[in-house]
């Protein structure tokens, strides 16, 4: 299985960036990873949010496969522990799909359509992050899941 991290504008914090490089680095050693990063929309102060977020999930829905598996980021998501997230990554990988794809939604989610199309959601937080650190967050959590996956001494409970 393949796992692709779909995210909507650049991060431009170096540390952020470095942090994000360091995990992605670590991941190839467990699984296929990507993240792809979809250019934020231009002119968006013409737009309301539901415009922006339509257009975003346009752009979304040409990044996807017909086979892949659409799990959003989402306030509104399943709220998991590090341990129950390495069991759902488990049960993905068993379930013999080819590319799960998460999602970093814009500033103002996901369109009624992106919604419509996934198979599924997940908080990170009940708080509120930037999506730059998101990004972060969402990659270590995939890193520290596969290493419990492995019984590797990374994750202390």
């Amino acid at each position: 299985m393949k796992i692709k991290l779909l995210a909507i504008g650049k991060t431009d914090n170096k540390y952020l960036i470095s942090l994000i490089d360091s995990y992605q680095n670590r991941l190839k050693h467990y699984i296929n990873f990507e993240l792809e990063i979809i250019p934020d929309i231009k002119n968006i102060k013409n737009l309301t949010e539901v415009q922006q977020k339509e257009k975003e999930g346009a752009l979304i829905i040409k990044k996807l496969l017909p086979t892949d598996v659409l799990i959003l980021l989402d306030e509104k998501g399943k709220e998991m522990r590090s341990i129950e997230f390495s069991k759902y990554l488990q049960k993905k990988m068993n379930s013999g799909i080819k590319q799960l794809v998460f999602v970093i939604g814009g500033p103002y989610g996901f369109s009624d359509i992106i919604y419509k199309k996934s198979q599924g959601k997940i908080s990170l937080s009940k708080m509120t992050f930037s999506h730059q650190m998101i990004r972060l967050f969402v990659v270590e959590q995939i890193y520290r899941a596969l290493t419990i996956l492995k019984n590797e001494p990374y994750h202390h409970e």
